[in-house]
């Protein structure tokens, strides 16, 4: 479990009481990373490590945000298994095996989607569109693609790149590394103790990050079909409004003052610069692709008939010699 914490000290008592209980006769343990909290959070969270084995304590110097603490879980975390849950009671723990067996059935990430949100109606919209925005762009059609409850294999948040707001991404993100992401619906009450953190500012920075992460994720590695098709365009509009300000030249009428010959020539222009900055691109990403690791993009899968093979069956001198028959293996 790994449980990101900013100023949730009334919860984290019933939190672990809670986990303790649902986990209980597994092998697990509760990661618990301090976000800076300033309410007396550390105190719980010294105590709950000082009297429970399994509950480990990770304290940020600062409040860095939740990208950032989770990051640092992942990288902490033990387990082949991690699941993720806010620290503010408002997810249920009763959920976690539910999770777990879907991830039993071959999901590499399932995502907990809160049917029924207890929220107010000036989160739920916000969110409403924000899920409907990034499941139309992104091409993976999860009801809540930023709720706190996830369970994930190690595979997937293994070296994955967290920063900004972009740990709302992370379904997309396995997805378009070719994980099978998964959705299920789960239980969520309101909030009772501490505050949201919530705001305007995180919603807009959220869409910011959407951007970067269909960026990331669609055009990393061809830059040039998203900058070269938006400055064709251009350079196609300037062109077609050009040639038709040329035809009204040659029937005699004056085009030197007409504002449009001046937006005809800013897009022919605008669209060469674009067309640039895609190739400009494109010379980036040949010249650092090769020292991409890109390993963790597969797997590989053996014959468990491979290990009959004795060591140095093959490639022996007298495997291709006179006697044929030595150094062969049948199987």
């Amino acid at each position: 479990m790994v449980i990101p914490v900013f100023n949730e000290r009334e919860s984290l008592s019933l939190l672990h009481e809670g986990i303790s209980r649902v986990l209980s006769g597994r092998r697990y343990e509760i990661l618990f990373v301090d976000d800076g909290s300033s309410d007396g959070s550390a105190a719980v969270l010294d105590s709950l490590c000082w009297g429970d084995p399994l509950v480990r304590v990770l304290r940020l110097r600062r409040n860095f945000g939740k990208a950032e603490a989770l990051a640092i879980g992942f990288k902490e975390a033990q387990g082949q298994v991690v699941v993720t849950m806010d620290g503010d009671l408002q997810d249920d723990p009763e959920d976690i095996p539910r999770l777990l067996a879907l991830i039993d059935q071959g999901y590499d990430l399932v995502s907990g989607w809160k049917v029924h949100r207890r929220d107010p109606l000036s989160k739920r919209l916000p969110s409403r569109l924000f899920n409907w925005v990034t499941g139309r762009l992104s091409g993976l059609p999860l009801h809540d693609i930023n709720s706190g409850l996830k369970a994930y294999r190690r595979q997937v948040i293994q070296d994955l790149p967290i920063y900004g707001e972009q740990h709302r991404f992370i379904p997309v993100l396995a997805y378009w590394r070719g994980f099978r992401v998964g959705e299920i619906g789960v239980t969520h009450h309101p909030r009772n103790f501490g505050k949201s953190k919530f705001g305007a500012w995180r919603f807009l920075a959220g869409f910011l990050d959407l951007f970067t992460v269909l960026f990331l994720t669609r055009f990393r590695w061809k830059p040039l079909h998203l900058f070269g098709s938006v400055g064709f365009i251009f350079f196609l509009v300037g062109v077609l409004i050009n040639v038709y300000l040329t035809y009204l030249w040659f029937g005699g009428e004056r085009i030197g003052t007409r504002p449009l010959l001046q937006l005809g020539v800013l897009l022919m222009v605008v669209g060469v610069q674009f067309l640039s900055l895609g190739l400009l691109g494109e010379m980036i990403t040949s010249s650092t692709a090769h020292t991409q690791e890109k390993g963790r993009f597969y797997e590989a899968i053996d014959s468990p008939l491979t290990t009959l093979v004795p060591s140095g069956a093959i490639g022996e001198e007298g495997s291709h010699g006179e006697n044929p028959g030595q150094g062969e293996t049948t199987t």
